[in-house]
């Protein structure tokens, strides 16, 4: 009895500076995960203008859809390796494979070989995104979720400055595959402060069969402790169990449309982190001015962020999400017009603060729809489905520009705003009608033996 008084009393509160140390380990891994997303983008039009490496706009596109395609078979593969090797060997191993990709990219001597480097990338940067947001939503108090999500995602967008500010500093005078071979920073900056310092997931150790490594974790950064409830399924039975629960009755509607919602969103997230550059400066503007839009709309990003993770802990991420989605399309459509410079670096700015969250949001509003058990593998498949979006976005646009047609990519970028809208707005009605056509439960034991 005392030691079960000590050890409740041992526990620390489940505020969210317990969550902080989490927090922090998965923001500079997801920072480097920016800029190794958008290190493509501020250096393609130095990289179109080498007639050694003999990229066009046209493979151009289909190496971006390469890259997302590697981020696609790394979110839907993670979830079963992370059943083995534990979430936290699951993150190291991620950045680990994008900083070895960004390597191979750096010594291409052409485009197929740089194009396989992407993919082996995209591998590493499709596992790391689900599981910084699983773990930091494990951690993170419940009414800060959105917050807590909001803040790991600022990251992304200052590992796209970052990326932005290597290819103006670097590839005018040194050539872009020095850009490239900072994306080998990672493996040395983050996997070591990763293996030292980062908890492994209180439930994952649980469904491993380790209860007091799991109770212990627990009661250090004050969370519950796990339960069988809330321990994800192990082996391919349990793999397959955790997707078919995503279409239970309350569910399964709302599932489809958090993936279409997930679809648009990151068609535009990776479509624009790849094309912005390029398209501006098809727009008439300077080589500069053009890689300096990335970084500008990266910026209002960050913003976007924190004010929607505030936002959606008051109003709720799904009326935030689908809001924020309308506005980036007003802002896509604004930018299809030739507009003074100033004029058109502040709609970037103002369409960043919008088009980032937006997908963010989708991503908050899965902990409103799945159970502590589901979590994991309703926001694998939501960013993994969701990755289909990301690989049509820089091969449709590629089809474009190859076309001369850059501006209907700001159109393109408009038309999956307004989808990703209609999509996520339609959740709480999904759940509903999901709620209705669920089973009645059954009425508890000790009522019935009261009754008899």
């Amino acid at each position: 009895m005392n030691s079960s008084h000590s050890s409740a009393a041992s526990r620390s509160p489940h505020t969210f500076r317990t969550v902080f140390p989490v927090l922090a380990l998965c923001w500079l891994a997801v920072f480097f995960d920016g800029m190794d997303v958008n290190i493509y983008g501020a250096v393609m039009p130095h990289m179109l203008d080498d007639s050694g490496l003999g990229l066009t706009p046209a493979t151009a596109g289909t190496i971006g859809s390469w890259t997302t395609f590697g981020m696609l078979i790394g979110a839907l593969t993670a979830g079963n390796l992370t059943d083995w090797l534990g979430r936290r060997l699951m993150l190291v191993a991620s950045v680990t494979l994008f900083s070895l990709g960004s390597a191979i990219c750096a010594v291409a001597p052409g485009v197929g070989l740089f194009g396989a480097g992407r993919f082996v990338a995209g591998l590493g940067l499709g596992g790391l995104m689900p599981l910084c947001l699983a773990m930091v939503m494990e951690f993170a108090p419940p009414r800060r979720a959105a917050l807590t999500t909001g803040l790991l995602m600022t990251s992304y967008h200052f590992g796209g400055m970052a990326a932005t500010g290597l290819g103006l500093a670097l590839a005018p005078a040194a050539g872009w595959r020095w850009v490239f071979w900072a994306g080998v920073l990672p493996a040395l900056v983050a996997v070591p402060l990763l293996l030292k310092l980062l908890p492994e997931s209180p439930g994952v150790l649980l469904a491993h069969g380790e209860r007091a490594k799991a109770d212990a974790v627990a009661d250090r950064y004050g969370l519950p402790r796990p339960t069988e409830v809330a321990a994800p399924a192990a082996g391919a039975a349990g793999r397959l169990a955790a997707i078919r629960a995503l279409f239970r009755p309350e569910s399964r509607w709302a599932t489809p449309l958090l993936w279409l919602a997930s679809f648009s969103g990151l068609l535009l997230v990776y479509g624009v982190s790849t094309w912005l550059p390029q398209m501006m400066r098809a727009s008439g503007y300077g080589l500069n001015s053009s890689i300096s839009f990335l970084m500008v709309i990266n910026a209002g990003g960050i913003v976007g962020l924190l004010i929607a993770g505030r936002a959606a802990d008051r109003f709720g991420a799904v009326r935030v999400s689908a809001i924020w989605f309308v506005l980036t399309a007003a802002g896509a459509l604004l930018l299809r017009s030739q507009l003074p410079l100033g004029v058109t670096y502040a709609v970037v700015a103002v369409t960043g603060v919008f088009l980032f969250s937006a997908q963010v949001m989708v991503y908050a509003a899965t902990n409103t729809v799945y159970r502590d058990s589901e979590r994991a593998a309703g926001l694998g498949w939501v960013t993994g489905i969701g990755r289909t979006g990301a690989v049509v976005g820089p091969w449709l646009i590629g089809v474009l520009a190859t076309n001369g047609n850059q501006s209907w990519g700001f159109t393109t970028f408009a038309l999956a705003g307004l989808v990703g809208a209609v999509a996520i707005a339609l959740v709480p009605l999904a759940r509903r009608i999901g709620r209705s056509d669920a089973p009645a439960a059954p009425a508890p034991v000790a009522a019935t033996v009261g009754l008899s």
